[in-house]
């Protein structure tokens, strides 16, 4: 809780100091932004802006658990269910975590995720197609990965940039169109048609470069993912578990849209290096690459 009040107040502040030079440069120009005034514009637009993002971080474990078909072992029914509840309490213990739920998905593809709106109250689970195509070791360093997503609040993190860059989209193409709409269109209250023409295509820009951000952010979380899986099965089991995923990564994906940024495996951050801006997952030769780095 203490990371998301610090990364909250963190991008208030920078709101707050935005807003506070605007005001003062804004009657400088001639230009009055809006009757509400910039500091109701910035209230509004962060509010609009994580209010979403809070929300699906408070409903992502039972989202995942319905878009994903996923049961939870409440009690183990064999030999591998109760292995892969004592792995997962294992490394929980190891980085200091609650017990994760623990769950399995029907789906022929292997790969894994984790959710949860708190590390403490996590869910972790893998799908059917990863258990028969990977043996104990590779799995547990699978585990290990995700476990390392709960570890570092990845979740919660993902989510509060999210948000923080929704808010900003909204506040900055706002401002820039009331801008526009007075110096450029000469209209008296800000809100004509160069608002909202401005505003549109604003919105549109500005959300490209946000979504960049995120997805930059989601690339990064991953390779900190990869390090944890290292770290608490071993590295050789981390990369050959990634070595494993790449005939997968090939074939059609059939995880859930919602739920590709949160799973191991997405696939295809090759090629065009335009699209790398806007995958959630590096691809499976430079996380590989990242291991074998790290050791050396």
């Amino acid at each position: 809780m203490l990371r998301i009040g610090l990364f909250l107040l963190t991008n208030i502040a920078v709101m707050v100091v935005f807003t506070i030079v605007m005001n003062i440069i804004a009657p400088m120009l001639g230009i009055r932004l809006g009757s509400g005034g910039m500091a109701g514009l910035m209230v509004m637009c962060f509010m609009y802006g994580m209010i979403g993002s809070m929300i699906s971080l408070f409903m992502s474990k039972w989202m995942a658990k319905k878009s994903t078909g996923t049961q939870v072992i409440e009690q183990p029914t064999s030999q591998m269910e109760v292995w892969l509840v004592e792995t997962v309490r294992k490394q929980a213990q190891m980085v200091n975590i609650d017990m994760p739920e623990v769950g399995i998905f029907d789906n022929p593809s292997p790969n894994a995720f984790a959710t949860g709106w708190n590390k403490n109250k996590a869910l972790v689970a893998v799908s059917t197609g990863l258990l028969q195509t990977m043996n104990q070791d590779e799995v547990e360093a699978v585990l290990a990965h995700e476990i390392g997503h709960v570890a570092n609040g990845d979740m919660v993190t993902l989510a509060l940039v999210q948000g923080v860059m929704n808010a900003f989209v909204m506040f900055f193409a706002r401002v820039i169109g009331q801008i526009i709409d007075r110096v450029v269109f000469k209209s008296e209250n800000g809100y004509g048609i160069g608002y909202y023409m401005t505003t549109m295509v604003l919105d549109i820009v500005f959300g490209m470069v946000a979504s960049a951000i995120v997805m930059w952010f989601s690339r990064f979380r991953e390779f900190r993912a990869d390090e944890m899986g290292a770290k608490l099965a071993g590295r050789e089991k981390m990369i050959s578990a990634l070595n494993m995923l790449k005939p997968a990564s090939q074939r059609p994906d059939h995880m859930p849209e919602g739920m590709k940024a949160f799973a191991i495996s997405e696939g295809k951050a090759e090629g065009f290096s335009f699209a790398k801006l806007f995958a959630s997952h590096p691809s499976l030769d430079d996380r590989i690459e990242r291991l074998q780095k790290q050791s050396a």
